[in-house]
């Protein structure tokens, strides 16, 4: 529009396209939930005032917020494609969020990037991209893809691009390396997000001083506080696999209510459609005794100031026109949701004008070395304890702990009854035939085994079972199916869900991804499995950057101390 169209429409000397009257707005700046109006022209607010306009909606006294901003999402793990994740959280609110598409980079890399920003053209979510820096997480595994620095940097000149992602390698960061620190170097507008558990102390304030100015994996309050202190915007997760909202609540008040915003990280299509998106976290807030209007502003100025999203985050004059209309802010029902002053969403349900016409084909990405089943065969070492992955509900890290195994004619057997079960991780990139293999223990499977292409970051095959047999069965499966989800018992596929494009998502409809999840889920439940959701909490178990002991396709790792472990300790 014309300087002088938006002050004509603002001072309403022409109509504007479109008045929202009798309406309760949460203002972000001044903390009010005020009566008043919102008149929309050319897609952004032009007043708050009752103007004259072509359209009016009497909103009967409902609530008028901001869009919800994800600060922090990987949209591959919903395990669909963008458009179908809109018709998911745009409904609900969320009109913006901000991606770090590592996932189906560490797989495709470049490719993948462009893919998931080509999928989200012309869709009713704004999609942000802050460009994957860890590809691979480490060195210790072996992934898809490489993103060097200068590959990074080619993302930049995208206007959606807005900076650098989440900086996993802390190491990396804290020991110099150079590969690590010119990423750093490169980024756009300095603005780079974090990653960092359990960080504190110098090494906290090393990190910081390097330019990262976020963290999502905070989960004590102690934590959060010095990273606050120390001048971090700290982003409150509450995911599938990892849940912080609850715990980290308490810190927030009044006096340091900007430091923080809202971000889901990784969840589930089940929790998308039965809880919500942002506006469950909103809500669970209030809930839990946060004034609405701070845990409305987490979700909007928040992040968009974060991110410097100067466009967006706040009802008032300027601002363009992403609105979510609530029946209030205790129940966070959301009635109706306007993208750039159109009504894209009413009662739950996108507008089918407004759903992506992009179609995401099927990309094949597995290439695995043929191998037997003695590659999950573990020999025992006499009277030597072992290292075992201690699985920690709801939370994505873990502990070491030493058990004495169970075993037969001198090889390592899981061992259901002390719900000690054997884990592998197969690489299924560059076809290398590595195979690592070790012991978990927490997830109570019974029988059988479950499997997944999606193991973050890089993506490798992970199983988990109950016998050597059944782990190949599953791993036989995934490798089919050309990567997905499966559970298997005794030599038979009981259910499975497949993941064509990239081995990590679908172009399927979000409801049948979800309704397919939930029988594999249940299906485990059948096999004794006492996890929530054992498939999200299957795939980070071959993540080496979160503590405490993972596996990657080269053997088990320890985060704390950075290094590959052995299997068996001293006697």
């Amino acid at each position: 529009m014309e300087l002088t169209e938006i002050i004509d429409a603002a001072a309403g000397r022409i109509p504007c396209d479109l008045l929202l009257k009798n309406g309760r707005i949460v203002n972000v700046f001044s903390g009010e939930i005020v009566p008043g109006c919102v008149a929309v022209h050319g897609g952004c607010i032009m007043a708050m005032e009752e103007t004259p306009s072509k359209r009016v909606i009497d909103l009967d006294g409902r609530t008028i917020a901001p869009g919800f901003i994800d600060a922090h999402v990987h949209i591959e793990s919903s395990m669909v494609t963008v458009s179908q994740y809109a018709r998911a959280v745009v409904p609900q609110g969320t009109t913006s969020a901000v991606i770090d598409p590592h996932e189906i980079a560490n797989v495709l890399g470049r490719e993948g990037i462009r893919a998931m920003m080509d999928s989200a053209k012309g869709g009713p979510l704004d999609v942000f991209v802050m460009v994957p820096s860890c590809v691979p997480a480490t060195g210790m595994e072996t992934s898809g893809a490489s993103l060097s620095a200068e590959d990074i940097a080619s993302f930049y000149p995208e206007p959606t691009v807005l900076g650098l992602a989440e900086m996993m390698n802390f190491p990396g960061v804290l020991f110099k390396d150079p590969e690590v620190l010119e990423k750093i170097r490169t980024a756009k507008n300095g603005r780079i997000d974090g990653h960092a558990p359990g960080l504190t102390g110098r090494n906290l304030s090393a990190y910081i001083a390097a330019g990262i100015g976020s963290d999502h994996e905070c989960t004590t309050v102690e934590e959060a506080r010095e990273k606050i202190r120390k001048g971090m915007c700290v982003f409150i997760r509450e995911g599938t696999a990892a849940k912080n909202l609850e715990t980290l609540l308490p810190l927030v008040r009044a006096e340091n209510a900007d430091r923080f915003a809202f971000c889901t990280d990784d969840r589930h299509p089940f929790d998308l459609l039965r809880q919500g998106h942002l506006n469950y976290l909103i809500r669970r807030a209030v809930e839990l005794g946060l004034d609405p209007v701070i845990a409305v502003r987490m979700a909007t100025w928040n992040p968009a100031r974060h991110f410097g999203l100067r466009d967006r985050g706040a009802v008032a004059p300027g601002f363009i026109a992403d609105l979510a209309i609530l029946d209030d802010l205790r129940s966070m029902k959301v009635r109706m949701v306007l993208k750039n002053g159109q009504v894209v969403a009413e009662s739950g349900v996108l507008d089918p004008r407004f759903v992506s016409a992009v179609k995401v084909e099927a990309i094949p990405s597995l290439r695995v070395k043929s191998f037997g089943i003695d590659r999950f065969e573990i020999k025992s070492e006499g009277s030597k304890k072992l290292r075992a992955i201690r699985m920690i509900p709801n939370q994505i890290v873990t502990r070491t702990e030493w058990i004495l195994p169970k075993t037969e004619n001198g090889r390592v057997m899981s061992d259901p009854e002390s719900d000690v079960l054997k884990i592998a991780v197969i690489e299924r990139h560059r076809a290398t035939g590595n195979v690592g293999v070790g012991m978990v223990r927490g997830f109570g499977l019974k029988r059988g085994a479950l499997g997944s292409s999606v193991a973050h970051d890089s993506h490798n095959l992970i199983v988990v079972g109950t016998s050597d047999a059944d782990l190949r069965t599953a791993a036989d499966a995934l490798i089919r199916m050309q990567g997905g989800l499966v559970a298997v018992d005794k030599g038979e596929v009981l259910g499975e869900l497949p993941l064509p494009v990239a081995g990590l998502m679908t172009s399927e409809p979000i409801e049948t991804v979800s309704e397919r999840l939930e029988a594999l889920k249940q299906t485990a439940r059948s096999m004794g499995c006492a996890v929530e959701d054992p498939f999200m909490q299957l795939s980070f178990l071959a993540l080496p950057v979160i503590p405490e002991l993972k596996l990657t396709d080269r053997g088990l790792f320890d985060v704390v101390q950075f290094k590959p472990v052995s299997l068996f300790g001293e006697n």
